[in-house]
């Protein structure tokens, strides 16, 4: 069956060039990266609100800041890597620290982000903006979620991450879209995996070769990794035997930790995601199966956890 594919970050142009036909308070800021962030789509259409602050992220994050004190609700574009990590200072202390209301709309998260390489590939950002206080954490599945994700962010007032991937990636079926509310995909007796982001096809193509050998498998998307559902979570904790987390990002710090954070303890949760190492230029398709994120890779790793 043949899928639709569209890229989240692509979504996400898509979705400020929306919100600014509807909210004339909505500005946008680039670290010269606007044809690859998709934040073109936004300057095409409102070139006055929009801002090039050249290769210096941690500049874009405080004309962001300033932005927002005069009513403005600033989202800021680059890569991963560059806003969560080379600007964390300013994140944290020129926006979340004062508690301002500017979002930050980062793309080409993960290894799917390809040949660019390690230097480039964000497997951190989940665990650094996690441990920011006041931080709002979304990590939307495909382009639908990613256009809900961009309406929810404007409407809450303070930072808001998120975080966005490259590649085209499959669309689901609509679904609803809550802050801070798990989607449970589907439900299931023997395991529960909670997962995050344009992972969640290879999860779901997985657990559909297992439930053909008589499994009852779980499957709960988890868009906002902060504040995390916890009612969801403890939920599958009691009902099912073996909790699973898939994330494109390391396994420290990101939505596996998290996940153990609430049950703590009471259930061991096996996590699958990035070990502790860097990511490395390649094709996609290869790094997903060389870091165990490819469809044949999760499935052995849960097939082994459900025995």
């Amino acid at each position: 069956m043949m899928h639709e594919m569209i890229s989240t970050r692509v979504a996400y142009g898509e979705a400020l060039a929306a919100l600014g036909e509807i909210n004339e308070k909505v500005v946008v800021l680039d670290a010269d990266l606007a044809h690859a962030t998709m934040t073109a789509t936004f300057e095409k259409k409102f070139p006055e609100r929009f801002f090039n602050a050249g290769i210096a992220e941690a500049n874009m994050m405080d004309m962001g800041a300033g932005l927002s004190t005069m009513g403005y609700i600033p989202f800021c574009s680059t890569f991963a890597i560059f806003g969560a990590g080379r600007a964390f200072e300013q994140v944290r202390n020129g926006i979340a620290y004062p508690g301002l209301n500017v979002k930050l709309g980062m793309t080409h998260a993960g290894i799917t982000l390809g040949e660019d390489g390690g230097s480039h590939e964000s497997i951190e950002d989940i665990a650094l903006m996690r441990v920011i206080p006041g931080m709002t954490i979304l990590s939307p599945c495909d382009a639908k979620e990613t256009r809900k994700a961009v309406e929810a962010a404007a409407q809450i007032e303070g930072p808001v991450y998120l975080r966005l991937a490259r590649l085209p990636s499959r669309v689901f079926d609509e679904s609803p879209f809550e802050v801070g509310k798990a989607n449970v995909l589907q439900d299931g007796t023997d395991m529960a995996i909670f997962t995050t982001g344009v992972i969640l096809s290879n999860v779901l193509d997985a657990v559909e070769a297992l439930e053909r050998d008589g499994h009852s498998i779980a499957v709960i998307n988890i868009h906002t990794i902060k504040p995390i559902d916890r009612e969801c979570i403890e939920h599958y904790a009691c009902k099912c035997p073996r909790i699973v987390t898939v994330e494109e990002h390391s396994v420290i710090g990101g939505l596996g930790d998290a996940v153990m954070g609430v049950v703590e303890g009471r259930r061991r949760v096996a996590k699958i995601g990035v070990l502790d190492r860097f990511g490395q230029s390649g094709k996609p398709e290869a790094l997903l199966e060389e870091y165990g994120l490819s469809m044949a890779r999760i499935k052995e790793r849960l097939e082994e956890e459900i025995k």
